[in-house]
């Protein structure tokens, strides 16, 4: 505005007033409301503290990066969500839950929790076109903690994800050669001459000692470190410079690589698919996973673990969805995005739990018939020894071709006629049904019980290569969305950092960090930190995502919002979705999560080499300080900011008007009249219908439509918004 001009100066004239409101936001430079004159009541020569915006200069936001096409985008974001969990977690919750069961429970809380709040991620950074930090800044600063803790998070699980990426590349390594390493136990020379098999590998098997022994050099506690184990240092290595290269040029690069690290391993998942169901035994599996048990769908357990599963399948509150979305036009249809992301993730969950079962089922009946093949020559051996007689066998068994059923006949008879004394014969029962039984998931599905099924197939090294390859293609895909959630909203803080500087660093950071994880006892920091730090601060922060949308900012002015952006109002169901059921679902979710903390005992599964098995050991007290110490620093941004901006001890980062704010600004003033536009720049009298802060809306009636939306609050301050220029509380965009 210039200072000269005869309005300004309240000076008499004759001319009308030519210089309209809408002219001089035009020319204006960004404003920075908080240090404006009007807004703190400075006289004209005082000067105001200078502060510093989150928000672009006005050139900045036409400069933003954007996806090349919307497949690109969608092959982002399922990429994303889409990782080892479907793989390894969701089948073994399915086994554990119920099977078939197990999956209402899922689906009801996918459409309950997953695709509404999927939905409020994709939206916010849509609109507003920032990162996990700067969205929240505009949303509601005082809730900023926010973005940092979804951040840190962010930190916390690209530290050891990459180390499972390591693990894969090993194997995939490992997998060009025949037979497998891991087919068989290795040879032992004793005393230069006697060759005996290695002690450790006999008493378990030959995939579960490879694991443990030659890949992990696994320690038997966490409190001995063992030093570096340089394989799995070189690994990790591998692994983040393969993310480095990825992720350097930002969406440039990391959409191109998406094209093939998401679609990969669907093509591989088919094949195995397919290569499964030609296995025997794998419909055994298939069925035995898919027969539900009912009784399951009543325990509170399948339904917390099915919530939790929701919950992190689609990468909520990482910061990358809402990353990835921030690069989108702002009129993209976000609504259909999150509901064909959500069934992407869910059809790939049931693709995967199909694949391990055929292929577990071919496992099983490989071990049943290993069983019977070792059962019958004891019993054959007490037959030639007199301890049985031949009448205890019935007459149709062939010893030579031993069935399943026969052998469960002949031990049933045995077992009725030597009660006393049976148990001294050491028979097993060998039931298919016990070895479906047997739950294994993560590393243990992966590394142990999936290799040891693939040494049977024909032409093993080809499948073990494909497999570990889709296992770095998915695992490639998630921690390009977690690096996205870094780097973003660090950008759109420092937007004069160079996006490959920062990558680079970050990434060195990262491995240097992660030297922790490939010690020998590596893999115990990697249980602490996946049982640690996410779920219950990532659970923290959606939830106050949800109330600060829902609550703080509005669930009628948000849903207004949507409707100016995709050009048609979302269905009601959301609006109570997030407005009651979302939260109250993410409520009950806390409470059962720290009940089972303060229940279940801390520890870990520790591998003891002398008894070649697991066994269960708790966490020394440095150990257990660690491990809360990762909830604590995950959620402490939360608090601190908030009092932070509470005592105005800190920016709220939202105190610069852009470019499309103010366009939205010039709409809204340039159908003033003259003597409004006059008292409304002096500050005399009250202007006739004050302008609202935001872009103008039509009145969104709620679900029902029965009250016209009203708000008092002003954005992202929870004060009431007053009239006039000079109360300006609104950042960029109103979502």
């Amino acid at each position: 505005m210039l200072k000269n001009s005869k309005v300004t100066l309240g000076l008499p004239h004759s001319d009308p007033v030519t210089e309209s409101v809408a002219d001089l936001l035009t020319l204006a430079e960004p404003l920075d409301y908080k240090s404006s004159r009007m807004s703190m009541g400075l006289s004209p020569g005082a000067q105001p503290a200078m502060g510093k915006g989150l928000l672009p200069s006005p050139g900045d936001e036409e400069g933003r990066p954007a996806w090349n096409s919307k497949l690109q985008y969608i092959l982002a974001q399922v990429g994303f969500s889409v990782g080892l969990g479907n793989v390894w977690r969701f089948p073994y919750l399915c086994q554990k839950n119920g099977g078939g069961a197990y999956l209402v429970p899922y689906f009801i809380l996918l459409i309950l929790i997953g695709i509404p709040l999927f939905f409020l991620e994709l939206a916010v950074g849509q609109r507003i076109r920032r990162g996990s930090i700067g969205v929240w800044n505009y949303v509601y600063p005082q809730l900023g903690g926010i973005g940092v803790s979804s951040l840190m998070v962010c930190g916390f699980v690209g530290l050891y994800y990459n180390v499972i990426i390591g693990w894969s590349i090993f194997y995939f390594f490992q997998s060009f050669q025949y037979p497998l390493p891991w087919a068989e136990c290795p040879i032992r020379v004793v005393n230069g001459s006697q060759a005996i098999i290695e002690p450790e590998c006999e008493k378990s098997s030959a995939t579960t000692y490879f694991w443990y022994r030659q890949t992990l050099n696994i320690t038997s506690t966490i409190e001995d470190s063992g030093g570096l184990n340089w394989k799995m240092t070189l690994s990790l290595f591998a692994a983040w410079l393969i993310v480095c290269l990825a992720v350097i040029k930002g969406i440039q690069s990391s959409g191109k690589v998406m094209y093939f690290s998401s679609l990969f391993p669907y093509v591989v998942l088919i094949c195995f698919l397919v290569r499964g169901l030609m296995l025997k035994g794998s419909v055994d599996g298939i069925a035995h996973m898919f027969t539900p048990k009912l009784e399951k769908m009543l325990e509170p357990q399948v339904w917390r673990e099915a919530a939790t599963q929701v919950f992190f399948a689609l990468g909520l509150g990482f910061g990358g969805v809402i990353a990835f979305s921030s690069y989108n036009k702002r009129d993209n249809n976000c609504h259909f995005d999150a509901a064909l992301v959500s069934i992407i993730n869910f059809i790939t969950s049931i693709l995967a739990t199909l694949v391990v079962f055929a292929v577990l089922g071919f496992k099983a009946n490989i071990m049943n018939e290993k069983c019977v093949v070792e059962n019958a020559e004891k019993i054959l051996g007490y037959l030639k020894s007199g301890v049985l007689s031949l009448e205890l066998i019935p007459p149709h068994v062939n010893f030579s071709h031993l069935s399943a059923v026969d052998y469960q006949e002949m031990y049933g008879v045995i077992k009725t006629v030597r009660e006393d004394s049976f148990d001294q014969l050491g028979l097993d029962p060998c039931i298919l049904e016990d070895e479906l039984n047997k739950a294994v998931q993560g590393t243990g599905l992966a590394f142990i019980a999936f290799t040891e099924a693939m040494t049977h197939f024909p032409a093993s090294p080809f499948w073990s290569v494909m497999f570990f390859f889709m296992l770095i293609n998915l695992g490639l895909g998630s921690m390009i969305g977690t690096m996205t959630g870094i780097t973003t909203p660090v950008l759109d803080a420092f937007p004069k950092i160079r996006k490959e500087f920062l990558c680079v660093g970050c990434c060195i950071v990262a491995f240097f960090c992660g030297l922790l994880f490939v010690q020998r006892s590596g893999n115990y920091f990697v249980t602490m930190f996946d049982d640690y730090s996410a779920g219950l601060p990532l659970t923290v922060v959606v939830i106050l995502e949800n109330i600060s949308v829902a609550w703080i900012y509005g669930t009628k002015r948000f849903m207004q919002d949507l409707e100016d952006m995709l050009g048609f109002r979302p269905y009601s169901f959301y609006f109570y979705m997030w407005k009651y059921v979302s939260p109250a679902c993410l409520t009950v979710l806390i409470v059962a999560t720290v009940i089972e903390m303060a229940v279940s005992p801390a520890g870990y599964n520790a591998w003891v080499e002398e008894l070649a098995s697991e066994k269960f050991l708790s966490y020394p007290p440095w150990a257990l300080g660690v491990a809360y110490s990762l909830i604590m620093a995950a959620m402490l941004p939360l608090p601190c900011v908030f009092i932070a901006r509470h005592f105005n001890l800190l920016s709220d980062g939202s105190n610069k008007l852009s470019v499309s704010y103010r366009k939205g600004m010039t709409k809204e003033l340039s159908g003033l009249e003259e003597e409004n536009e006059s008292r409304f720049i002096l500050g005399k009298g009250t202007p006739s219908p004050s302008p609202s802060p935001m872009p103008s809306h039509r009145p969104y009636l709620g679900p029902g439509g029965a009250q016209e939306m009203t708000n008092t609050a002003g954005y992202g301050t929870g004060t009431p918004t007053k009239t006039g220029y000079q109360n300006i509380n609104s950042p960029e965009s109103e979502l």
